[in-house]
């Protein structure tokens, strides 16, 4: 808290903080500090409802068009904010602090998982992502605003903004960082959330770019109907159920890829 109000950015600023439910002593502590910072505004949920929650309680409630996002345990730089908001006067819409620096503090059980998603990722997007879910994020207001209705409210926010704005031809910007040991437990499960963001970046992906899904899908099936059709034709001498089987699923699933392409596409022109 300290460090944030005591950036010199040569605007005014304000520091908002969603206090989702805690369990602790936030918020006594919130309560002592809106004293003592008078930019430090407090808006409180009540009951938990989730990372994703909060930052769209956040942004809605926001007063300013930029709008910078960063964790609460110690591990982004925020002296590095003032680098994220030169890529937003550039005419980025989103800047985001890649953990690529020299000194990166990645729970080494988590970077095999993480190294996937992100290669997944960048082919689905069509652009080399360097940090899909990095918590140290300057935006411009209306982009969040714009997509609020599909933004999770769990720990994917992150990542859905990050594809929703590559797949739109949002710019975004990326700026290298340090990213240090945590203070205090994450609450991410490696392997159910490895399996949440996997279905989430394909979700998100057929959302805003469904061929990059289904042409592929349709390719592997395509190779699965030549080999059993080469089986049947040259080998058995006779149309097998599995080549027909093939063949159907492959119409269905180039159909439901371009049907989902066009209504995407239609979407667009309203």
């Amino acid at each position: 808290m300290r460090r944030l109000s005591s950036l010199d950015l040569g605007v005014p600023i304000e520091l908002l903080v969603v206090e989702d439910g805690s369990s602790d002593r936030t918020r006594e502590r919130l309560a002592e500090l809106e004293g003592e910072f008078p930019c430090l505004r407090v808006i409180e949920h009540g009951y938990n409802r989730g990372y994703g929650a909060a930052l769209k309680t956040g942004f809605a409630e926001a007063k300013h068009s930029v709008v910078v996002i960063t964790d609460a345990d110690g591990t982004y730089p925020e002296d590095r904010i003032p680098d994220l908001l030169r890529h937003i006067d550039a005419g980025a819409e989103m800047a985001v602090g890649a953990r690529t620096g020299k000194s990166v503090h990645i729970p080494l059980v988590r970077r095999p998982a993480k190294w996937v998603l992100k290669r997944l990722a960048s082919y689905l997007a069509g652009v080399p992502i360097p940090d899909l879910n990095s918590g140290l994020r300057a935006f411009r207001r209306e982009l969040v605003l714009r997509y609020r209705p599909i933004l999770p409210d769990g720990f994917s926010f992150t990542t859905t903004i990050t594809l929703a704005s590559l797949t739109n031809g949002h710019r975004v910007a990326y700026e290298s960082i340090d990213y240090a040991q945590r203070s205090g437990n994450s609450k991410i499960a490696p392997i159910r959330d490895t399996l949440r963001f996997l279905s989430l970046i394909l979700r998100t992906v057929v959302y805003f770019n469904p061929l990059k899904v289904f042409y592929p899908v349709a390719g592997v099936i395509f190779l699965g109907l030549t080999a059993s059709l080469s089986w049947d034709v040259f080998i058995d001498r006779n149309l097998g159920d599995k080549s027909v089987a093939l063949f159907v699923a492959l119409v269905q699933v180039l159909s439901i890829g371009l049907i989902a392409d066009l209504i995407d596409k239609k979407s667009r022109l309203k």
